[in-house]
């Protein structure tokens, strides 16, 4: 048995998000599956690293799946592939890995990015991979409230995940801020996300930006670990999964 290890990259404006659904809605997943099966002539199941939410996009997400025969010119079966995905999707990367491998239980680091536009007009080309923001943000005051983020907390406020047997706790390493020309992106590193738990922290983020909440609110509503503290969530399109590290 083959165990193989993809990169996978996409748009995910016009999908359901990763996760493949019971009543077949369009997923990416979903559609990787299908086109691997066709391929092989046999059902084929992935394992994917993140369950990216419905309009979330990737750079880096990484899967894997399990195969009797040998794929013995990886150049060759990506092109075959690629050809027959969507053009949103794409897969760049496809190597022979331990068999023991696990795309999601491995993952040690995960970092995502999310954009905003904070020029006079929503650029057309880039409006599906950004939040325009036409409001003034305070950029200094959105870095001072981001350090209560980091290191290890439980982020039930941060999340709307209701499994009470699924660890709340996550470790954030890194929150930095990027700021090009009139786009500032949002770094945000750690050892693994929750349900809706970036869209949440950078709601909050713009929040303090804006004036309506102040940096040390952060401190409060992680303590309190109450969700309904949350009143705006950022849409799904300006955020991004960078990069896996295992």
């Amino acid at each position: 048995m083959y165990n193989y290890k993809m990169k996978i990259q996409y748009d995910g404006s016009r999908y359901k998000g990763w996760q493949r659904l019971l009543n077949g809605e369009n997923t990416i997943q979903g559609k990787v599956e299908e086109i691997l099966s066709l391929f092989f002539e046999k059902e084929i199941k992935i394992i994917g690293c993140s369950r990216t939410d419905a309009g979330v996009h990737a750079r880096g997400q990484i899967a894997n799946f399990y195969i009797e025969d040998k794929i013995r010119n990886e150049i060759d079966f990506l092109r075959k592939i690629n050809k027959k995905l969507p053009e949103d999707i794409s897969i760049k990367k496809i190597s022979n890995v331990n068999e023991r491998f696990h795309s999601r239980h491995n993952a040690k680091r995960k970092t995502y990015s999310y954009s905003i536009n904070r020029g006079d007009f929503i650029d057309p080309f880039n409006r599906k991979y950004e939040l325009y923001i036409e409001e003034k943000l305070d950029v200094e005051k959105m870095v001072e409230a981001s350090r209560s983020f980091l290191g290890e907390h439980n982020f039930s406020t941060f999340t709307n995940a209701k499994s009470k047997k699924k660890s709340m706790v996550r470790e954030i390493y890194e929150i930095n801020f990027l700021e090009k020309n009139e786009i500032l992106i949002i770094e945000i590193k750690g050892n693994g996300f929750l349900h809706n738990m970036i869209r949440r922290m950078v709601g909050v983020l713009i929040l303090v930006g804006k004036g309506e909440n102040k940096p040390s609110d952060i401190i409060d509503m992680l303590k309190k670990e109450d969700r309904g503290m949350v009143s705006y969530i950022a849409e799904a399109k300006g955020l991004c999964l960078e990069k896996v590290e295992y």
